[in-house]
């Protein structure tokens, strides 16, 4: 989940912001890097807006860790590509029994993990296993439920057996539940990780950056770069004064897109794409007023989307009207189900008796969702509802208060996980949402076959809409800003990953 809006700060602050090893002692800019052989740069500088607490995603929630380390140091048996297609990535292939229960997985040769130690089914089954174990306690992990046992075939076969069909678990397995960790490299997670992907932890400079270096001993195609710095700004303007400055190479996610206007030169490329990110407000429906469903319809009736985009995000994105982004197979269009209408809005707060309302709007201190909140704070004041704006420190304290003590009424984040509808079917989940109706449409979708099941999961998505369980904002774009000479950059965002297998730069 996730990626406040200071405006253009004179330059000089900007570099005291990138900190000391914004320059090297040459004087030449960190992203610039050093070359190869054959004359290309051979490092890059990216910039990222929301840096991991810490680096172990099987006990913290939030997007920050794995959009660093997914793919790039920890691999899983399969990869989702920029279609949202799964492809085999650890495991060579595999195949699916005619009931739809038993996964038999091939797995590559020669693989090792940074840590010198083989790769073999064993690690697979204790990785899957570890899910399920109160090792791992983010939410996510649910996902795994639906494993009955892991057998070992040989070194390099894998059989997994599912309780009940599923059509839904093969794609998590692309998300971080899916990882392989190493049987020996599990003691210091937040600290040091161990996996067998194209790169491993060189440095971490907290509140700084991630330094990634190619790992020496990867099984597949070596990549390009020999080093990946990802850098953090909590400061919009200080990210773009990075770039502009060659402080970075990139911007993995524009925080401002008023901003665009400073790239519009032969130096920099827009790269425009798509995510699974729904910005939406966050309702927690265990809680009065918000356990009135009433309520949560006339804070939809009140929020004029458009205007918000206008305003917020310079009209970037696309309005939503569920938790489906427009690349998924159940995709409808419910944009237009709860129309801009604040008369329809005060109605119904009358009719729940609550025609003045009073709503902890706890937010994380993050560019989009500040922006964003101030524009739902003016709307809903026309309608009689008072939005009282907390930023909190995000990740640690967001994820402390609202996401795991469901300390708040509402919020406003960005959630990148793909096919994260799920969670609507979880009454434990930070909405709080519980609906036995929407819990059975999706056993009975991820059951189904699999025209059944892109039936069944569109039911899911209306049946929440209706119930107004959130009020989805936008579908946030996918804006990377970048030098003209780096090549492979991700047009969409579709997994947790910010991939950088891909990543090079051009001589």
């Amino acid at each position: 989940m996730a990626r406040p809006v200071p405006r253009l700060i004179p330059l000089l602050i900007a570099l005291l912001t990138l900190g000391a090893g914004a320059l090297t002692s040459a004087g030449c800019s960190a992203g610039s890097g050093g070359a190869s052989a054959s004359g290309a740069r051979d490092r890059l500088a990216i910039g990222f807006a929301a840096e991991p607490a810490n680096l172990d995603f099987t006990r913290t929630d939030g997007a920050a860790i794995p959009e660093a380390l997914l793919v790039n140091v920890y691999e899983g048996l399969v990869k989702v590509d920029q279609k949202g297609a799964v492809r085999p990535l650890l495991a060579r292939s595999w195949t699916v029994s005619p009931d739809r229960k038993t996964y038999d997985f091939t797995l590559q040769k020669g693989v090792v993990f940074s840590n010198g130690k083989r790769f073999t089914a064993d690690d697979v089954k204790f990785s899957i296993e570890r899910v399920k174990s109160s090792a791992w306690t983010v939410s996510l992990k649910k996902a795994m439920d639906v494993v009955e046992s892991v057998q070992v075939v040989s070194p390099t076969e894998v059989k997994v057996v599912l309780a009940r069909p599923s059509n839904d678990w093969l794609f998590q397995m692309t998300t971080r539940v899916g990882a392989m960790f190493s049987r020996n490299g599990v003691s210091d997670l937040a600290n040091k990780p161990i996996g067998t992907g194209p790169y491993v932890l060189d440095a971490w400079r907290r509140g700084d950056s991630i330094a990634l270096r190619a790992n020496p001993r990867y099984w597949g195609a070596k990549p390009s770069l020999k080093t990946v710095t990802l850098k953090y700004f909590k400061d919009p303007t200080a990210l773009n004064n990075a770039l502009q400055t060659g402080g970075i190479d990139v911007i993995s996610a524009v925080q401002t897109p008023d901003a665009l206007q400073q790239f519009d030169t032969d130096r920099f490329q827009v790269v425009e794409g798509t995510t699974n990110g729904e910005v939406l407000l966050s309702l927690n429906s265990s809680r009065p007023p918000l356990n009135d469903k009433r309520v949560r319809q006339a804070i939809n009736h009140a929020v004029d989307r458009k205007a918000l985009l206008d305003v917020a995000w310079a009209g970037r994105g696309r309005l939503i009207g569920s938790m489906v982004p427009p690349h998924d197979p159940w995709y409808e269009d419910l944009s237009r189900m709860y129309p801009y209408d604040p008369d329809k809005a005060r109605r119904l707060l009358a009719e729940a008796g609550k025609p003045r309302l009073d709503l902890r709007f706890r937010i994380p201190n993050l560019p989009y969702a500040l922006s964003a909140a101030q524009v739902v704070k003016s709307q809903l004041a026309r309608v009689g509802i008072a939005a009282d704006i907390e930023p909190l420190e995000f990740p640690a304290r967001w994820l402390d208060l609202v996401f795991t003590r469901a300390d708040y009424d509402m919020s406003l984040i960005n959630h990148i996980e793909p096919r994260d509808i799920v969670t609507f079917g979880d009454p434990d989940f930070y909405w709080r949402y519980d609906n036995p109706r929407v819990r059975r449409q999706l056993a009975d979708a991820v059951r189904a076959d699999e025209k059944g099941y892109v039936q069944g999961m569109r039911k899911v998505a209306r049946s929440i809409a209706e119930d107004a369980a959130a009020a989805w904002l936008y579908l946030a774009p996918n804006l990377i800003v970048a030098g003209q000479d780096v090549k492979g950059l991700p047009r969409n965002r579709v997994s947790e990953s910010f991939d950088l297998t891909a990543l090079r730069v051009s001589s």
